[in-house]
């Protein structure tokens, strides 16, 4: 067989059973199951299978389908991005809430999620909103900012396995150091946002890291560590992170606004971000 269906369901909502398993095998002439974590992830050894029968078979359980080759599922580099997928906000928006402008912010950035804003444009406009803003309106957001689940549980197993980890984020730096300090990531990227030390001066440093620098970080870690693209893991939920999506060897939407979900290959919609880890194959007992 070509290829390897991953059958996931989010333990804390659902049950991965093993009538669905055997329906989706049935319908996609699929060989034994290989449960790598009980009532949550099951491999299928198949052809590459039509998404439209896999669906039929679901019948609208909520239950992620994955589908990639059998050759080479383990990946070797992870570039993810922070907002909305390693962790559960926007921090840009949460940041904004101190300020009073959540909802104009917020407003901005769903449609800069979406690819109907420019998002160098709409950054630097919502950043400008935010001058004179205390810089303590930082600290105050860290300490509300939640991982996603899975996040750890991913950074740790692919790392314990040689794997090079990115945080690449369209964000801002102030987050992605205590995000990529909290989870073991190898490597943090993302934009500066300016202050006088005391306040923010409503700028960001330029260049501005946008869709077009993830996808360029993407293959500057490939090349700086000898990893070949289709080695390499990308993750992410907006507009800004289709094109990496798009390049690496397993692009996965996580959750992601509709205009991503509908263009990526991989979609996350129902799990955590421990979907991943099966997705390469990793069994309960390699989880770290």
């Amino acid at each position: 067989m070509t290829h390897i269906l991953t059958l996931v369901a989010d333990r804390t909502a659902t049950t991965l059973t093993d009538a669905v398993v055997a329906r989706v095998r049935d319908a996609t002439d699929a060989g034994a199951s290989d449960w790598l974590a009980p009532g949550e992830a099951a491999d299928l050894a198949c052809a590459s299978p039509d998404p439209a029968r896999i669906a039929e078979a679901l019948d609208g359980a909520p239950i992620d389908a994955i589908t990639t080759p059998a050759a080479g599922r383990r990946k070797r580099l992870l570039v993810a991005d922070m907002d909305s997928t390693i962790v559960t906000s926007e921090t840009l928006d949460e940041l904004a809430a101190e300020a009073g402008l959540k909802e104009d912010i917020a407003a901005i950035t769903r449609r800069s999620m979406n690819g109907e804003l420019d998002f160098a444009e709409a950054l630097r406009a919502r950043v400008a909103m935010l001058k004179g803003l205390p810089v303590a309106a930082l600290e105050r957001t860290w300490a509300t900012t939640r991982l996603t689940p899975g996040a750890a549980e991913l950074v740790a197993t692919m790392r314990a396995h040689g794997a090079v980890t990115a945080l690449v984020s369209g964000g801002f730096t102030w987050f992605t150091a205590r995000v990529a300090e909290k989870l073991g990531f190898d490597i943090h990227r993302a934009n500066t946002l300016e202050h006088d030390g005391v306040a923010l001066t409503g700028t960001v440093g330029e260049p501005i890291l946008d869709r077009h620098a993830k996808l360029e970080e993407l293959r500057r870690l490939s090349n700086a560590h000898g990893i070949p693209i289709e080695a390499t893991l990308a993750v992410g939920d907006g507009a800004n992170d289709l094109d990496m999506l798009r390049e690496a060897g397993l692009g996965v939407a996580f959750h992601a606004k509709p205009i991503v979900a509908e263009a990526a290959k991989t979609r996350i919609t129902y799990g955590n971000l421990r979907a991943l880890l099966f997705a390469q194959g990793y069994r309960q007992e390699e989880i770290k």
